[in-house]
């Protein structure tokens, strides 16, 4: 690919178009707003960007990392953040963070993004396929279009919310069930919710400080859309507030039964060695000790009287100590 002479400004976009699938991009262009979505980016996509947008090389490495926090980098000619989402795994029934990141500028928007964000892959195909879609979106410059993706991906994220209900709707029945374990549901529930309150609580901070710095780069005022969101995101995350605190009721409750539990059997042992060791004990005198006559009458019911006022004060001392 020959490229033009003339490096572009900061953050400009070049004239030429991204294409080539080996570097796992694609682009739509509307108006005077470009698109450009990189799906699982490899160095070849950061080469790519590095030579037709004159983006903070830093910028780019931290795109294509999967450790860095999210945040906001501003500069005169455009945006760049950084943002985490939650992706369970199914195999493995446990959610991970998962980054993506977007360059905005005057007349394009950049997403840097794993595959599993289907949300942003969703909106581009109904924008490649839906002229509709393309225009009324993409007329608004590439804050409107950024601001598109946050709220489908937030409205998305009541569906986990509603997946997570219904996963403490089961661990609340097998709580207070003795054949039903739930430790092990019940940690991996109290994790994942750590895990969504990880990504959510950042970026609500986010989004409020990305709201005023992206007017430069919408054609629209986006303080009433990004009022909505806000909403969303606040509603989101006091309900994930919610669930952890119910999660540790529930991990009270489940521990405070398993002691339960644990103190019966504990009780039902002590019984039975409480009925059990002075026949052991008395049949163990029973065998050595001289001058008793073997199996006289006399003799067993000396010893099994003997057997039962030990046992009954054993079984006395438990009960006056609360231990059956």
């Amino acid at each position: 690919m020959v490229l033009p002479n003339r490096r572009p400004k900061r953050g400009q976009l070049s004239n030429k178009r991204p294409e080539g699938i080996q570097l796992n991009l694609r682009t739509i262009a509307s108006g005077d707003l470009t698109w450009i979505d990189v799906v699982e980016p490899t160095r070849e996509s950061a080469r790519y960007l590095a030579e037709h947008y004159v983006f903070n090389p830093l910028d780019i490495e931290d795109a294509l990392s999967t450790r860095q926090v999210s945040k906001i980098e501003e500069y005169p000619e455009y945006l760049f953040v950084i943002f985490h989402l939650s992706v369970f795994e199914r195999e493995r029934k446990v959610s991970e963070r998962k980054q993506w990141s977007a360059f905005v500028g005057p007349n394009y928007l950049v997403t840097i993004r794993p595959p599993e964000f289907k949300v942003a892959g969703d909106l581009f195909q109904e924008c490649e396929t839906e002229a509709e879609t393309r225009e009324q979106y993409f007329s608004q410059g590439p804050g409107y279009l950024l601001y598109q993706i946050f709220d489908r991906t937030i409205d998305q994220y009541f569906r986990v919310l509603d997946k997570i209900r219904g996963l403490m709707g089961d661990i609340e029945e097998g709580v207070f069930r003795e054949d039903v374990e739930v430790a092990g549901p019940l940690s991996s529930l109290r994790r994942d919710i750590i895990d969504q309150r990880q990504v959510m609580f950042p970026t609500r901070a986010l989004l409020t400080e990305l709201e005023p710095k992206l007017k430069p780069y919408s054609k629209v005022d986006l303080t009433l859309y990004y009022s909505d969101l806000m909403d969303h995101v606040n509603k989101v995350c006091s309900t994930l507030d919610e669930y952890t605190e119910v999660i540790d009721v529930f991990k009270d409750s489940d521990y405070l039964l398993s002691a339960y539990r644990s103190n019966r059997t504990i009780r039902a042992i002590a019984i039975l060695l409480a009925i059990g060791l002075p026949f052991v004990a008395v049949a163990g005198i029973y065998l050595i000790l001289p001058g008793l006559e073997k199996g006289s009458p006399q003799s067993f019911a000396g010893l099994f009287l003997i057997i039962v006022a030990l046992i009954g004060t054993i079984l006395y001392l438990l009960r006056r100590r609360h231990l059956i």
